[in-house]
């Protein structure tokens, strides 16, 4: 006979520290029940359904979803808000700030979209060739 299982926890799932984010998938996902403190680096894409409280960098596009949070600093080749970011966001490409979402903090891109309904509080510097 074999032993009983051990009974899965209740409780959200927790990081602490650095994670380092590496997959062979198209995008990688921090799901709404995950909550990271400390700082995240990785390759590829990264969707933030969650709540993260620390630096991101990744190498692709960075996607905060209209459930997720960040409190940080992030770096991405591209960046979609959906959801709340206190800290500075640092794009390559291009950011967009989506209708619902709020963002206080520091923009930097190529390209910068402010949907209507979107709110924002900071700078934004934005590098591009006038005609």
């Amino acid at each position: 006979m074999a032993p009983p299982s051990p009974k899965a926890s209740t409780s959200s799932p927790r990081a602490e520290g650095r994670a380092l984010v590496t997959s062979s998938s198209a995008e990688n996902v921090l799901g709404p029940s995950v909550r990271v403190r400390g700082r995240v680096d990785g390759d590829g894409d990264l969707r933030i359904e969650g709540q993260v409280e620390g630096d991101v960098r990744v190498s692709g596009a960075l996607t905060i979803d209209a459930r997720g949070g960040l409190t940080g600093n992030s770096s991405a080749n591209a960046a979609d808000v959906e959801g709340r970011v206190i800290g500075d966001i640092q794009a390559e490409g291009a950011v967009a700030i989506k209708r619902g979402a709020h963002v206080q903090g520091n923009i930097s891109g190529s390209e910068i979209s402010l949907d209507e309904g979107a709110s924002f509080a900071g700078r934004i510097d934005a590098s591009f060739e006038l005609p």
